[in-house]
């Protein structure tokens, strides 16, 4: 017999950072966070979408992401219970809103696995106790403040460093991040989406300094042309937005589109699909690692349980809570040694901070099922 969900609640949020994050998309200063929760008569289960409050990382916005739950996604839930696979294929009929659909299929998945005692990590099919970390760094006002702000991140002990770039804010600040902090950090870009194919003599003047990679340089709908990029550089190329579904990843690994994947399970639909993008990468022996977005310790003790599956073999953007937020709503994730620690309890691992939550919560919305 399915157990019966009774409602959920949707949460909103507000998330300061602890600086303004600059990319080609624009500047956050803070987080408007959606935090779904499933309630059963015998527990919850916690998610957060991914959603930012404008659409332009991609289509979906936190305003819309919780109208589509609320007026179609939720109402499916009446019919799978607390099955999060159930789910998946309730939803599927809904185009896109893959934000929404991983919040809240997450939020399920947490409540179906503190039910059973099993963790995330367990579940997914962790290989590690602890994931190494990288950070992601914004693009800044100057060189050297870049540099400064490079400097506390090694110092910190961040395995790897990737830095934003657009168009006029690329060659320079990795060069001088190569010569102050020389060939052995781990250093890599990322474009979101920032240039066009006219620009592949710009982009090959990287190659001279020895990145792991450069993330989705062109338009997230145009594999080919990310395949005619990827033969005129020697640098190997990463792909982020351009990567929606495992389908997605299968078609831009057989155009040779890339050689690298980042995973953001939200942007995928969720963390079922996630480990399926996963899976096909790996048959293809091409690295994949975990993105971020600027998760809160609800989300991030997700991905840092997806970032111990063994084809996770790359530092992803799983950086500890202070890199963001100097208050977490869950008890922080600290960087021990440039890793985190896998969440080993039931579902997600970490619970909200009531007094904390409270604090930052700006409105509440109850549904019943």
């Amino acid at each position: 017999m399915k157990t019966k969900i009774s409602g959920v609640e949707l949460r909103r949020i507000a998330m300061p950072l602890v600086a303004p994050f600059r990319t080609s998309f624009g500047v956050e200063s803070s987080r408007d966070v959606l935090v779904v929760r499933v309630v059963t008569p015998d527990g919850e289960g916690w998610a957060e979408c991914a959603a930012m409050s404008e659409p332009r990382y991609c289509s979906e916005y936190v305003d819309g992401a919780q109208d589509v739950l609320r007026r179609f996604l939720i109402p499916a839930l009446s019919g799978s219970g607390l099955d999060a696979d159930a789910l998946g294929r309730a939803v599927e009929p809904f185009t896109g809103h893959r934000m929404a659909k991983s919040a809240l299929q997450t939020a399920v998945l947490d409540a179906q696995l503190r039910a059973s005692g099993e963790s995330f990590g367990s579940f997914l099919g962790a290989a590690r106790d602890r994931v190494p970390c990288g950070v992601s760094v914004g693009i800044m006002d100057t060189v050297g403040e870049l540099l400064d702000a490079v400097e506390g991140y090694v110092a910190e002990g961040y395995v790897r460093i990737k830095l934003k770039i657009e168009p006029g804010w690329d060659v320079a600040p990795v060069r001088a991040v190569r010569e102050r902090f020389g060939d052995d950090l781990l250093l890599q870009v990322d474009a979101n989406a920032a240039y066009s194919l006219a620009d592949a003599g710009q982009l090959a003047k990287l190659d001279d300094f020895g990145l792991l990679m450069i993330e989705q340089p062109l338009a997230n709908d145009d594999l080919v042309q990310h395949a005619r990029l990827a033969g005129r550089l020697r640098t190997p190329l990463c792909l982020d937005e351009s990567i929606e579904s495992a389908a997605h990843a299968a078609a831009a690994i057989e155009l040779g589109a890339c050689s690298v994947i980042n995973v953001k399970p939200a942007r995928v639909g969720g963390y079922l699909e996630a480990r399926r993008v996963h899976d096909v990468a790996r048959a293809h022996g091409v690295p994949v690692w975990c993105g971020g977005m600027l998760e809160t310790g609800i989300g991030r003790a997700a991905n840092v349980a997806l970032a111990a599956l063994p084809g996770f073999t790359l530092p992803g953007d799983t950086s500890g809570s202070s890199r963001y937020f100097a208050t977490d709503v869950t008890e922080p994730f600290v960087l021990r040694e440039g890793h985190l620690d896998v969440p080993t309890g039931p579902g997600l691992g970490v619970e909200p901070l009531p007094d904390v939550l409270a604090e930052v919560t700006t409105s509440r919305e109850w549904i019943a099922l």
